[in-house]
């Protein structure tokens, strides 16, 4: 006795092994009751069978080398049953009853070879392995594949009933999908360990009707549609050939009917859907439809190029609105909540409709790069917007609430091409916000920088990082002075100073062109302080930059306020005589120097207040300008003639009908005509000059690493390597190689001019 594993059922299957008998029939006498049962079985008349009897008659016959006559012979009855009665019933049925007839003769053919093969099993075991034959439950399926249902006539008659149900359905009308499914399963047992059976014999032919069917209904649909009608009765296609595979087909159609349809009906038309003038991409973004849009996304991300379809027309649409908005704002520092407006609206599609994927993140982020390098003044008014934010836009605001907002500035900043041209305008506005002490949160300054310096490097930050160190540092200095002062009763002569002390190259301030004459009491305090700060830092040297500086003076007047004959600053004693006004007047430097000449002068000439403060004509004038301006009740002081010119002959004094609402009047800084060179102009003319050193340092610190490159290949590295600063111009670079290579610290390799190599 043996037992056998039966690979088709994945269970053990017990072999008997008769007992040997003297046994003398002839090979005749035992063929012909097994060639007898076979037929039987085949049609369906077996009940009477003895199967053990068979099959001992069976092993017999292999037994006496007779498998040979055994396994041919089961072959003959087989095809003579299959090609004599199963072909000609199948044949003479149409539509559903040639279905159901296959159907029930390929189930009945198993039942039958199920049985037979348990007689012959002996044949599988000891005649197949070593004859290298078919076992006999794979002859049997070959045999009603080749006899049956590849017979020419039955071949077409079966596919074209298969395909007729299929196109009935799609018509909307009811059919026998039990009968689909079992000729699709008969198909795919047909192909043994293959799908090539079910492939050649119907999914092919299927999926081609499937595609005229398609590019048909797609034709009809895209010209009768707008854009979601459209995506929602191709979405209902989807659906429904989905569901049909999965129940009347074999399931490995899904994947292969989906994607006829997809190309039929979303890639062909892609283009048409978005562009739809009344109900496309345009118009959702227009209406701001983020869950239409989101439904489109999804339905083009189906086919290859359909998101990129969709971000095209997005793009398109983003940077004529960015363009707009740059056209309207573009002078102004308004452009920058426009931008963050805008960032913002896209930000939620990004998130909302296209699920935040690389490929629409990056098209947005290209997109507002593009938008903000339609002004160069771009990287200026993101700063002017961050400063002014710094100093009043977030005082009323949670911590997380300057946090996102934070966020959103950076958003615009990753934007900015010229980042380098950024740095130079922002520590410029953080200098004077550190100096003038406006900055509304020192915790949102650091985190400020915090996000420049994670974003671009160390080095981009290293100077404001040092600024932050300074103030710090002058701050326990001052503490330390004013203790000092204090212990040891020293005379400042009323005035309460505040000294910061800057290191010379953190700090992106001009130095002051001339030594101006401070008045006699700030000056005095000043040499007190500068004697405690030298005798504590023994070699330094201070340099005093009155133009960097401001004051808090104590003034009054005494004059009646016009237009108001009693306020309440202002009131008559009981001898007629008017009480003074006092105000504190919160001026720079150059202002106090000024105004306090007008404690020993009634008036003044121009050219003697300029002679007695040696203060720089271009910043007197200013100054003076400042405390002229406003209304008649206004200015500080009084100018005659009353023109808009200053010339040395013109006369200041004290305004004394000056008057304000507020006790602390804060003096705003004014330009001077005289002032002829723009200073916006400066940071331009220095940046192009670092660019130079820095595309020259960049150059030869990747040709020292990698020895030789050529020309397109060095451009990819060095724009890499600069761009969390700006993007070189491919003129400017071929510039600076070429002035590399004269002053030999690259050569060109041979006869090749876009070769270089490194000079040691």
């Amino acid at each position: 006795m043996a037992w056998l594993s039966n690979k088709k059922n994945a269970k053990a299957v017990r072999l008997l092994t008769p007992e040997p008998q003297a046994d003398d029939r002839r090979t005749e006498d035992l063929w012909l009751p097994l060639r007898r049962a076979f037929d039987e079985i085949l049609e369906k008349r077996s009940t009477s069978l003895n199967f053990d009897q068979l099959y001992k008659d069976a092993y017999a016959m292999v037994v006496r080398n007779e498998g040979e006559r055994l396994y041919y012979g089961l072959r003959e009855a087989l095809q003579e049953h299959l090609v004599n009665k199963v072909r000609p019933l199948v044949l003479a049925k149409v539509d559903d009853d040639c279905l159901q007839t296959i159907n029930q003769a390929w189930d009945d053919h198993q039942t039958s070879m199920e049985m037979i093969s348990d007689i012959v099993k002996y044949v599988d075991h000891a005649y197949v392995p070593k004859n290298n034959v078919d076992s006999v439950n794979k002859l049997g399926v070959l045999l009603f594949r080749d006899e049956v249902a590849h017979c020419g006539d039955v071949r077409d008659h079966l596919r074209d009933v298969m395909l007729g149900l299929v196109k009935t359905e799609r018509e909307g009308n009811p059919v026998d999908r039990v009968s689909l499914k079992k000729a699709c399963e008969m198909l795919v047992a047909l192909g043994l360990d293959s799908r090539s059976v079910y492939e050649e014999d119907f999914e092919k032919p299927f999926l081609v009707e499937s595609a005229q069917f398609y590019a048909l209904r797609g034709q009809h649909y895209i010209g009768t549609r707008d854009s979601l009608e459209y995506v929602a009765q191709v979405e209902q296609h989807i659906n429904e050939e989905s569901e049909r595979a999965k129940q009347c087909l074999d399931e490995s159609t899904v994947a292969a009917v989906l994607q006829v349809i997809e190309k039929e009906l979303i890639w062909k038309h892609m283009k048409v859907v978005v562009d739809m003038e009344d109900s496309g991409v345009e118009h959702m973004l227009k209406n701001q439809m983020a869950d239409d849009l989101a439904r489109l996304f999804r339905f083009l991300k189906r086919v290859q190029g359909g998101v990129k379809t969709l971000l095209d027309c997005v793009s398109k649409y983003l940077r004529n609105l960015g363009r707009s908005v740059v056209n309207e704002h573009g002078d102004s520092v308004s452009l920058i909540p426009r931008v963050m407006e805008l960032r913002d609206r896209f930000d939620h599609i990004l998130q909302h409709s296209f699920n935040n994927e690389e490929l629409a993140r990056d098209m947005i982020a290209a997109d507002f790069e593009c938008i903000l390098s339609n002004t160069r003044k771009s990287p200026e008014y993101l700063s002017a917007f961050i400063d002014d934010m710094l100093r009043k836009g977030i005082r009323n605001m949670t911590k997380q609430e300057t946090d996102q907002l934070l966020d959103k500035v950076m958003a615009i900043f990753r934007a900015l091409q010229e980042k380098d041209l950024f740095e130079r305008y922002y520590k410029q506005h953080l200098a004077k916000r550190l100096l003038l002490n406006k900055s509304a949160s020192d915790e949102a300054e650091r985190t400020m920088v915090a996000k420049l310096r994670n974003e671009c490097g160390c080095l981009f930050t290293s100077k404001m990082e040092a600024m932050f160190k300074d103030m710090n540092t002058s701050s326990n200095m001052m503490k330390q002075f004013k203790e000092a002062v204090s212990s040891c009763r020293v005379d400042l002569h009323g005035v309460d100073i505040n000294v910061r002390v800057l290191t010379t190259g953190f700090w992106p301030l001009a130095a002051a062109t001339q030594q101006s004459k401070i008045p006699v009491a700030p000056w005095s305090a000043y040499q007190v302080f500068q004697r405690f700060y030298l005798a504590k830092h023994n070699g330094r040297q201070l340099t005093l930059q009155p133009h960097l500086g401001w004051a808090d003076l104590s003034a009054v007047f005494y004059g009646p306020a016009e237009n108001e004959p009693s306020t309440s600053q202002t009131a008559s004693t009981s001898s007629g005589e008017l009480q003074p006004r006092t105000y504190v007047i919160q001026v720079t430097t150059y202002q106090m120097c000024v105004l306090m000449l007008f404690n020993r002068h009634d008036e003044i000439s121009y050219q003697d207040i300029a002679s007695e403060t040696n203060i720089p004509e271009t910043s007197l004038v200013r100054a003076l300008n400042s405390l002229c301006m406003g209304k008649a009740s206004e200015p500080v002081l009084t100018k005659t003639p009353a023109s808009n010119e200053i010339e040395n002959d013109h006369i200041f004094a004290v305004n004394d009908a000056f008057t304000s609402d507020l006790q602390k009047v804060k003096i705003e800084s004014t330009s001077s005509k005289k002032n002829t060179a723009p200073k916006k102009a400066e940071p331009a003319v220095n940046l192009d000059e670092d660019r130079r050193y820095e595309l020259e340092a960049a150059i030869v610190r990747i040709m020292k690493a990698r020895k030789t490159l050529s020309h397109e290949d060095l451009l990819v590295e060095v724009t890499k390597l600069l761009q969390t600063r700006y993007t070189p111009s491919p003129a400017a670079f071929r510039k600076r190689v070429d002035a590399l290579v004269d002053r030999e610290y690259l050569e060109k390799v041979g006869e090749d001019p876009e070769v270089y190599s490194y000079v040691p």
